[in-house]
């Protein structure tokens, strides 16, 4: 299907990113560099599969939902990265409509499938540290796929509902966005039609998307807190705290970025603070998560050392 058939009209059919900076220029400097943060993600987020993957101790509900929270931090860089760096190496910053809201689309969904993903952990040490003899059977593999499934289809219906939001508005000149990707937040700026009702639909969307999770988040560690205070042990509290501190730096670095992107008020948006702060939970995350989770867990950089030392 054409896109003119599924669209408004539109003056624009090719965008022009900004990227990081106006310059016209190739930029080799930050090329080498995001290449090698986007290198280091992909193997880094690799290697937590395969030592989950290749160690029967780390088959566990935990090590499940970790695993997940890597192949969408591999998907999630991957939606971004490569775009950008064709715009740092070559100074090619076009993107043609249908590109641009394919980009919107899939960025849409792996950012919604990690933010549930990322929820579903706090339910697991929920669960592992408040109900721990019924661990096993409230988090039976069954359920686990459930649930992870539930947290792709929900990724799902909100980028189907970003995209078409987007198609039915109509873009004129000037066509450049001022970001280093296709988001919501500059394409309704750029947007010449009336997006009030847009802003509102995205808003109120968003809000559910990652409000929602967030509170569900912080109820979860309220009660994980108050369960683990009442513990005796020193030692069955420093365990306690010790498996859920990874989970909690991934959770304030996610929610923290993606809460300053989309929840300011219009008046104080500022593009390069967008763009800086959309490398950290589009670009950085996914490359720090397999640090976070391996450098802080006994058991994954035991496994680790095995790999490396067959």
């Amino acid at each position: 299907m054409e896109a003119s058939s599924w669209r408004n009209e539109s003056s624009v059919s090719v965008f022009l990113i900004v990227g990081l900076s106006e310059t016209a220029d190739p930029q080799i400097p930050l090329f080498l560099v995001f290449l090698a943060v986007y290198l280091i993600t992909v193997v880094g987020n690799i290697v937590i599969l395969s030592v989950i993957s290749s160690d029967q101790r780390l088959h566990t509900p935990m090590y499940f939902f970790l695993a997940n929270l890597a192949v969408v931090d591999i998907f999630l860089s991957s939606v971004t990265v490569p775009k950008l760096l064709l715009i740092l190496v070559t100074a090619q910053k076009s993107i043609s409509y249908a590109g641009c809201v394919t980009q919107l689309y899939f960025f849409q969904l792996f950012m919604v499938v990690e933010c549930y993903i990322l929820t579903v952990m706090a339910y697991d040490r929920y669960v592992a540290i408040c109900f721990p003899l019924n661990y096993n059977i409230i988090m039976s593999r069954a359920i686990r796929i459930r649930i992870v499934l539930s947290c792709w289809a929900s990724g799902l219906l909100n980028s189907v509902v970003q995209a078409i939001s987007i198609c039915h508005l109509d873009f004129c000149s000037p066509n450049k966005i001022d970001h280093f990707f296709c988001d919501l937040p500059p394409l309704l700026a750029l947007s010449c039609s009336d997006t009030s009702k847009y802003d509102l639909l995205v808003f109120t969307e968003g809000s559910l998307v990652t409000m929602s999770p967030f509170v569900f988040i912080v109820a979860s560690y309220c009660r994980i807190l108050k369960i683990v205070l009442m513990m005796r042990s020193s030692c069955r509290r420093y365990q306690a705290f010790s498996t859920c501190s990874s989970h909690l730096t991934s959770v304030a670095l996610f929610f923290g970025t993606v809460f300053f992107t989309y929840f300011r008020p219009s008046s104080s948006n500022s593009v390069e603070d967008d763009r800086s702060v959309s490398v950290v939970y589009s670009i950085l995350t996914p490359l720090l998560n397999p640090f976070i989770y391996s450098l802080r867990n006994k058991q994954v950089k035991e496994s680790l050392k095995k790999i490396l030392l067959m």
